[in-house]
């Protein structure tokens, strides 16, 4: 049987990354969640005789908008990771900074489009899967802010750690959600 090892150029075999193997781990879990909150949104969809129910108005245009925001904060994300790995520090850290505002500006759009709303999460499946779809994308971003200022600390703070390894697995993250939330979009907003 042969060796499945994987080797340096030394020769010497090489373990797996552990923070590498931890993220993807970490995000395939992620996938799996918001691949059951898709599921649950078509089977909805396919028993409903009418979707979205009557009087129900999404703020469409704005959250487009709200939308190229978010990718936007993909870019200024890379940004950070590349700055890091130049060894800028304040760079990145501004970077990330930028990053977080755009999120920010994303979830405002959210929380007004809830306040906006002409339906509740009570009113309808409808109302229950749109809740439940784009609140738990909200957590993930809410929650991916706080992980953005956590690094952004790190990275600006005393540590003369190397900052790139860090902040890619932030961005990984980062990045994750975002597509998640374009697929989302796509979904509830655009083919529904």
């Amino acid at each position: 049987m042969a060796d499945t090892a994987s080797f340096d150029g030394g020769g010497a075999a090489r373990t797996p990354d552990p923070l590498l193997v931890g993220t993807v781990v970490w995000l395939a879990s992620e996938l799996m969640f918001f691949s059951g909150l898709f599921a649950a949104w078509f089977t909805l969809r396919g028993g409903a005789t009418e979707w979205p129910p009557e009087g129900v108005e999404l703020e469409t245009a704005r959250t487009a908008a709200a939308t190229v925001v978010l990718l936007a904060s993909s870019v200024t994300m890379h940004l950070a990771v590349a700055a890091a790995h130049r060894d800028e520090r304040r760079a990145a850290t501004r970077w990330i900074g930028v990053t977080v505002a755009l999120g920010a500006v994303f979830l405002a759009n959210q929380a007004l489009e809830y306040a906006q709303a002409s339906f509740t999460i009570g009113d309808h499946a409808y109302g229950s899967i749109f809740y439940l779809m784009t609140g738990f994308h909200g957590l993930h971003v809410l929650g991916g802010l706080v992980f953005l200022l956590v690094v952004a600390g790190v990275v600006g703070g005393r540590s003369r750690a190397p900052a790139g390894r860090t902040l890619e697995t932030a961005a990984a993250y980062w990045h994750f959600v975002d597509v998640v939330w374009v697929a989302m979009f796509t979904v509830v907003y655009v083919i529904s």
